[in-house]
């Protein structure tokens, strides 16, 4: 057993705890980085560049087919070994070897293996040659390790080899017909670019499309799938999954409809990837969430800072907010936050500002890259009557936008804000149509920077663009 010492040791290296252990070094300490898979984290390698790279080239393909000039050049369908091509190369062909030197540039040191909390301030790491190494921290320990796709209790499922999220986006081939459980952000991305790389797709929604999202903008979602081919089960719930010996999955579903499909993709949910961390060596329950402070900080239920101090968990694992933006962000408040405990014990005593994460809270960005495209931030109208906030909602269509009207024939989507009545800025902001990804940096800004519409008058959006929409809503509001 080899035992090495750090200031920080970092469990996971994603793209937050890459961010961490980047903050550390950069502020004088010295880092370790845990990783048992590839350096990159799900972000790199199975979810944000893979996904989007699937996806984008159908996206490209209808902005085309909504011009009539440009539509006249195309004579051809996907090419789909092109596409998964692409994703391949978004995703550095599953090697992490880029990221490694990138680590090695900035002096973190990476461990590989497979790393467990054994105590305070200590780590343990099974190497893939059973070598066991046990990483000492002087400052803190950050746990980093994010979720895992959930497997929901359905009888038979776990039984058919389904589909996670992982083996959607690193699929060597397209199946005829692909069954997708669930209708989050996962199933409704994966049923868009399946569907238009010529897979039978049914989306079966217990729940409902995107519920979190604003109604209207969900609806716009289904109606595009439908229109694009795929079958869209709302309400539906499955209660028996089989695979046959011919390799046909059949779903049973509630009201005795029985679906057929290739293969079945599962995106019902995640869980965090605490199973196997030794949480119970430090006092705390294995296979849970962690809670944290605004410092990230460790805190027990009753809110107090765990031990003293020593344990941080950021990203995903803390359920806080589960968007690897959000984690990033996250992790550049940890790491500065850590630098500077380390350097001054008293330091807890003075306002934190951009070391603490306030954003998880009340300005979340989220783009949802389906056809059409979904971009929010802030409030819904149900998250904000849940918070017992005083709000109008205001809304526009926002194929009235000139720069809409330009950008595509038969332009189709919607915009909305929510204004707080008290301080009258705006609280909450959806769009949904082709290509409004773009705006929600604006509406981020405002959100953050609790701008009064009074001000945001003088904001003036170039004309034409589809940032004109600030201005529609403007004048909706009234005010």
């Amino acid at each position: 057993m080899t035992t090495t010492e750090f200031d920080v040791v970092i469990i996971g290296a994603g793209p937050v705890g890459e961010n961490v252990a980047d903050r550390i070094v950069q502020g004088g300490l010295t880092a370790a980085i845990v990783e048992s898979e590839l350096v990159g984290g799900e972000c790199s390698y199975w979810a944000c560049m893979p996904t989007k790279a699937l996806l984008r080239d159908s996206a490209a393909l209808r902005a085309v087919r909504q011009l009539p000039g440009a539509a006249a050049a195309v004579t051809g369908n996907l090419d789909v070994s092109a596409v998964l091509a692409r994703r391949d190369s978004f995703a550095s062909n599953w090697s992490d070897a880029g990221q490694v030197a990138w680590l090695d540039e900035v002096g973190i040191t990476l461990v590989r293996g497979r790393g467990r909390l054994d105590g305070a301030r200590r780590v343990t790491v099974t190497g893939p040659d059973g070598t066991v190494t046990t990483l000492t921290a002087r400052h803190a320990v950050v746990v980093s390790t994010g979720t895992s796709a959930a497997l929901p209790p359905i009888p038979g499922l776990a039984d058919v080899s389904p589909w996670t999220s992982r083996e959607a986006v690193s699929a060597r081939s397209i199946p005829n017909r692909l069954a997708i459980i669930g209708g989050g952000v996962v199933g409704t991305e994966m049923a868009t670019a399946y569907t238009a790389l010529g897979a039978v797709v049914t989306l079966i929604a217990r729940d409902g499309v995107l519920p979190n999202v604003e109604p209207y903008a969900a609806q716009h979602v289904v109606d595009s799938l439908t229109a694009a081919g795929a079958e869209v089960l709302l309400g539906a719930s499955p209660t028996l999954v089989t695979r046959d010996a011919g390799g046909t999955v059949h779903i049973t579903l509630a009201d005795g409809q029985i679906i057929d499909a290739d293969e079945v993709l599962v995106a019902t949910g995640r869980t965090p990837n605490t199973g196997d961390l030794g949480l119970e060596s430090v006092g705390l329950a294995a296979s849970s969430w962690m809670t944290v402070d605004d410092t990230l900080r460790v805190v027990d239920a009753d809110g107090a800072v765990f031990d003293d101090g020593w344990l941080y968990a950021v990203g995903d694992v803390n359920r806080r907010a589960l968007l690897t933006h959000q984690g990033k962000y996250q992790a550049r408040a940890a790491g500065d936050v850590i630098v500077a405990r380390a350097k001054d014990a008293q330091v807890d005593a003075a306002p934190w500002g951009r070391h603490a994460a306030t954003a998880d809270e009340r300005a979340v960005p989220q783009v949802i890259f389906t056809d059409p495209e979904i971009a929010s931030v802030g409030h819904t109208v149900a998250s904000a009557t849940s918070a017992g906030l005083q709000f109008r909602a205001v809304e526009y269509d926002l194929g009235a936008v000139a720069g809409a009207a330009l950008h595509a024939d038969g332009y189709t989507g919607r915009a909305s804000i929510l204004i707080n009545d008290e301080t009258n800025t705006v609280i909450g902001f959806t769009a949904v149509g082709p290509d409004v990804t773009e705006l929600v940096h604006a509406a981020t800004i405002a959100i953050v920077g609790e701008v009064t519409l009074d001000r945001l008058w003088h904001a003036v959006p170039a004309y034409p663009t589809m940032s004109e929409i600030w201005l529609r809503l403007l004048e909706t509001a009234g005010r």
